[in-house]
């Protein structure tokens, strides 16, 4: 697997993979890879000729008291993950390739870009259009391919990719778990040992109300019991709500579609979680 961190270089390789046939998959990562990230390759390599893969920490869509300056980076050792998982290239530019000098162009996607993450940090879902439709425009790939963790994340894209009408497919792949139902992610590994433990409350109480509200039950009392239990358990909540799975407007009661959608602090970590309420008791994502 070659790294390359320049634009040039880049569409180089796009066009040799193009002329050696076949579709070109994308799988956008800021790094610090883990278990949850490598099916976001091995799914682009059954479903695309080519997986290109790309990091970049990108500083637009950190907020001014967020972790920019200790998000992990190791690509050393992502590259050598991406590589066994069968990723044929790592796109790793510096933020000067991305937003060179007098770059003046913010996208903004309302709709699913509005609640939830929307609300508790403000301007964070612009860096993140931003990032990713210059990624998209970088590689033109026929796929690209985003974690379902990062529900919100996703609806967004997908509505600035219809919305823009970039002939691109945006697949989601399923959020992985740790063994006591933790959603696997590079924020984890600022968790104490005992935060760790503490951690697996998040989801077992998500998939317990999540399950109660399969039944028709009212949201709003199940919402404030489940927070109570999440905030004596030690969590502090951004949110916690029932949704509509794709246009992300909130809920009273679920229907076929709905989904849970959490955030969480416990200690200095944030924790962002979401679930299907119909499948809740599986604890799927």
């Amino acid at each position: 697997m070659d790294i390359i961190r320049d634009l040039p270089a880049l569409r180089a390789r796009i066009r040799h993979y193009r002329q050696a046939g076949g579709r070109v998959a994308l799988a956008p990562t800021m790094g610090a890879l883990h278990a949850g990230h490598l099916p976001l390759v091995t799914t682009g390599k059954a479903r695309a000729g080519h997986v290109v893969a790309s990091i970049f920490v990108n500083p637009k869509q950190f907020g001014a008291n967020e972790d920019l300056g200790r998000y992990p980076r190791r690509e050393a050792e992502d590259a050598r993950l991406l590589e066994a998982a069968g990723c044929d290239l790592l796109f790793a530019p510096d933020a000067a390739t991305v937003y060179p000098p007098g770059f003046a162009t913010t996208v903004h996607v309302d709709g699913p870009g509005r609640p939830m993450e929307g609300m508790a940090r403000p301007g964070h879902f612009d860096g993140v259009a931003t990032v990713v439709l210059k990624l998209l425009l970088m590689v033109r790939p026929d796929i690209a391919l985003f974690g379902e963790k990062d529900w919100q994340q996703l609806q967004l894209v997908r509505r600035m990719v219809a919305d823009l009408d970039l002939a691109i497919d945006i697949v989601a792949v399923p959020t992985v778990r740790d063994t006591d139902g933790l959603a696997l992610s590079s924020r984890n590994a600022y968790l104490s040992a005992t935060e760790r433990k503490v951690a697996a409350r998040l989801p077992e109480v998500l998939a317990t109300t999540a399950g109660a509200l399969a039944n028709g039950a009212p949201a709003l009392p199940l919402l404030a019991e489940a927070a109570a239990r999440l905030e004596a358990a030690g969590f502090r909540l951004d949110y916690l709500t029932l949704a509509d799975g794709e246009t992300l407007a909130p809920l009273d009661r679920a229907r076929p579609g709905a989904r849970l959608f959490v955030a969480a602090r416990l200690g200095g970590t944030r924790l962002i979680d979401n679930m299907a309420v119909a499948k809740a008791h599986g604890m799927a994502a």
